[in-house]
């Protein structure tokens, strides 16, 4: 029972009246309706104490995954800064070696890594770039220099023929 349901509550039903007594009187239907939001207000306080405590599990666990994505973006920077050429195994590798050391640091796993596992970095310089290669030609240039050559050639003729020409590829190529 709650401190509220075991307090005595005095009532006109269940103490004599006296004169000399100075305690006060509550009738009964006032003391069922104090009961009851007494009863009520302990219901919401117990809920509103487990939302409380769903909230705080909840924020726990969103700053841990928090806390990894920053890890992760950490070494994924400073691999690729590194040279890692398969950065994905390389992540996957140190977040594990992260993870059985709780005392690692990033750049000391990293550094460890690139002796142990060579074949996941570059090797020194990368080499010649390689050059660029002729690309495709730009279609709309060249029909709209066809466009163009259409153009003054019914302007210079006049003839229906060449305007009407024009007029087709105009309707084509815009």
């Amino acid at each position: 029972m709650s401190p509220i349901e075991t307090q005595d509550i005095l009532s006109e039903d269940t103490t004599p009246t006296s004169d000399n007594d100075s305690t006060k009187l509550v009738p009964v239907a006032e003391s069922i309706r104090y009961r009851k939001r007494a009863q009520s207000a302990e219901k919401k306080i117990e809920e509103l104490t487990e939302q409380l405590a769903q909230a705080k599990a909840q924020t726990a666990e969103l700053s841990g995954q928090l806390s990894d994505i920053q890890t992760e973006q950490k070494l994924m920077r400073q691999l690729a800064a590194a040279g890692a050429v398969d950065l994905e195994t390389a992540v996957l590798i140190a977040r594990a070696r992260l993870q059985d050391k709780d005392d690692a640091d990033v750049t000391d796993v990293i550094e460890q890594l690139k002796k142990e596992k060579q074949f996941l970095f570059t090797t020194g310089s990368p080499g010649p770039a390689p050059t660029k290669t002729a690309g495709a030609r730009d279609r709309v240039t060249n029909s709209q220099t066809l466009l163009e050559k259409a153009a003054k050639k019914a302007a210079t003729t006049g003839n229906r023929t060449d305007l009407h020409e024009y007029l087709k590829l105009r309707r084509n190529f815009l």
